[in-house]
């Protein structure tokens, strides 16, 4: 029996060994088939997915291009600020790690969480920016406590920065984070989303050439995304400089002398129409838009009763008052309407038909001819000459004159102002032109309306002999390297149609506004340097021009119903080379409100002294 007992244990444990065997050999040939799968037929792919992990793109930010004035006084730069970013493909789990920056930063998960979820379009591999521009604290935080926060990266990037804060901010703009819809238009098809562009201004229309182009640096990474090493890099190539036409001196000079009041001042080269200075009040602080800005904050800064944001310079668009008479008489004087002896009695008002148009001295001024009427500003004088010229051709002068239209200024959103005809007033009211209407016309009043740059290119043209120049904000373009890439040429719009004879018998008025005692602006003259120039009280509620030798306030008329004072000059008034035109919103008279600001511009640009002014 034991030999039988022994035989089928053998048998047994033999059918159990090869049992064991077979499962041993499938578990094998199973293992041979996987790794042969994913070696031969799944390998390429896996390779990529390996080196993708280990091996990744970061971006390196172009230093975006420098902003200069006129004489290479640096006025916008960078500076190097700390990014936190996110790599979702290594911030698991994200809750949990948002939950831990959140607690060490102080910043809300959930604000994290919208940060990311608007960001587009999300890449595994890409950082997602969440918190810009961190202070020290956060930066020491965040760097204690790195093991605990995988995927999450700290960008160093380089942050716009105006050196002057609000000065010129009108002229050079500011930036913003591009949005979804920017980055579908064809200019920034080549930018990601979280990039910064040039939202208005300088920064906005020359962004091709400061924006730079973007580098990169290819680097080895662990399993949680730290950084090991960096295997190559590419470096940014910066943006191009820009050296702008202003004059920083006299830029900080302007927004000094408006400070604390609503207006403009521009100033320009009458020679080849750079823009020497362009400030607009009251101003905003670019730095607040690169820095962050609460919704708050923008809601506030928004809805401003004085429209900080607003460039007044060009988008302002006011009645030019007493300036006007500039171009009546421009007219009046080339159609032979009248000419240089031609006398006109201004008894202090004038009838026409069953109105009462007076003149701002109720007294009247007596007998005068054209230069008298410009010197003392005569409205009665300027009435008659305007029934006389008709709308029709005074709307022909003023559009000649470059008014109605915009100046073509490197900068976007420029109101066009508005000279009325027979035409438009039919078209946008359906009424006829009534002649009365006229009168008003001539001395700058009804529906006339421009903007402080289109005066500007005005008594520019006045002062250079009649040519109409495109305002230049832009000198030269550089590269990094000091190279020159491009320089902007004088760009002649057109003249003045009149001769030579017209202009002096105007420049003579012009010249005796500042230099005679009878002249409304007189009190800004000086032995220094001779000035012209034209004073205006731009009515807003239909009151009429006080006497400027009495120039105080009516203080029974609230401030917003009080007229806007203009001051339009040049100097020095026989070889110009500074054409100025300041608005004062709600200023009473353009000779006690506007002209000691353009005369004090005329100091700061010339050098010369406030010390020689004469009585």
């Amino acid at each position: 029996m034991k030999p039988y007992l022994d035989n089928v244990d053998n048998k047994w444990f033999r059918q159990r060994l090869n049992s064991a065997l077979l499962v041993v050999l499938v578990v094998f040939l199973v293992l041979i088939g996987r790794l042969a799968y994913l070696q031969v037929l799944e390998g390429p792919e896996l390779r990529r997915l390996s080196v993708n992990n280990c091996i990744r793109l970061r971006d390196i930010d172009a230093p975006r291009g420098l902003i200069f004035d006129r004489h290479g006084t640096l006025l916008v730069d960078n500076r190097p600020a700390f990014d936190l970013a996110v790599v979702l493909k290594d911030a698991r789990p994200l809750d949990r790690t948002l939950e831990r920056l959140s607690g060490y930063i102080g910043v809300p998960a959930d604000v994290l969480n919208e940060r990311i979820a608007a960001h587009q379009p999300r890449v595994a591999y890409r950082p997602i920016p969440v918190v810009r521009d961190i202070n020290r604290e956060t930066l020491a935080a965040v760097e204690v406590h790195k093991y605990d926060l995988p995927g999450v990266e700290v960008l160093v990037n380089p942050r716009r920065y105006s050196l002057y804060g609000s000065s010129a901010a009108h002229v050079i703009g500011y930036l913003g984070e591009i949005s979804p819809r920017e980055l579908q238009s064809a200019p920034y098809r080549h930018l990601k989303s979280g990039d910064f562009i040039g939202k208005v201004g300088i920064e906005k229309k020359y962004e091709a050439s400061l924006e730079g182009d973007r580098g990169g640096r290819q680097v080895e990474v662990d399993a949680t995304g730290a950084t090991v090493r960096t295997i190559t890099t590419v470096d940014a190539d910066p943006g191009q400089n820009l050296f702008l036409s202003l004059d920083h001196p006299l830029q900080q000079t302007a927004e000094e002398l408006l400070a604390g009041q609503v207006g403009a001042a521009v100033a320009l080269d009458p020679n080849t129409g750079q823009v020497l200075a362009m400030a607009s009040s009251p101003a905003f602080d670019p730095n607040a838009f690169v820095d962050g800005m609460s919704k708050a904050e923008w809601e506030a800064l928004a809805s401003h009763p004085e429209h900080p944001l607003d460039n007044k310079a060009l988008r302002g668009e006011y009645p030019p008052a007493s300036t006007f008479k500039i171009i009546t008489a421009l007219a009046a004087l080339e159609d032979k309407v009248i000419d240089p002896d031609t006398v006109l009695d201004c008894p202090g008002q004038y009838h026409y038909g069953d109105r009462v148009f007076r003149c701002w001295r109720r007294a009247g001024h007596g007998s005068l001819n054209v230069v008298q009427a410009l010197e003392q500003s005569c409205d009665v004088f300027f009435y008659q000459v305007g029934q006389r010229v008709g709308i029709d051709r005074l709307a022909y002068y003023a559009s000649a004159c470059g008014l109605g239209r915009p100046t073509g200024i490197d900068l976007e959103n420029e109101a066009q102002g508005l000279v009325p005809t027979r035409d438009w007033k039919l078209r946008r009211f359906g009424q006829a032109w009534q002649s009365g209407e006229t009168l008003s016309i001539a001395i700058g009043q009804g529906y006339n309306l421009v903007t402080p740059l289109q005066m500007a290119v005005v008594i520019a043209a006045v002062a250079n002999g009649g040519t109409l120049y495109r305002p230049l904000l832009v000198d030269r373009i550089e590269t990094a390297r000091g190279a020159l890439v491009g320089n902007e040429l004088p760009q002649v719009l057109g003249r003045i149609p009149v001769s030579e004879a017209t202009l002096n018998i105007v420049r003579q008025g012009l010249f005796d506004v500042v230099q005679s005692p009878k002249g409304t602006a007189h009190r800004i003259r000086t032995a220094a340097v001779a000035i012209s120039g034209k004073t205006g009280t731009a009515q807003v509620i239909g009151r009429k021009e006080d006497d400027p030798e009495n120039p105080g306030e009516d203080e029974t008329v609230a401030l917003h119903h009080r007229a806007h004072a203009w001051f339009v000059a040049y100097a020095p008034s026989e070889h110009p080379v500074i054409a100025i035109s300041v608005i004062i919103e709600h200023g009473e008279h353009g000779s006690s409100a506007a002209a000691p600001i353009a005369r004090s511009l005329i100091d700061t640009y010339l050098g010369t002294s406030d010390t020689t002014r004469q009585p």
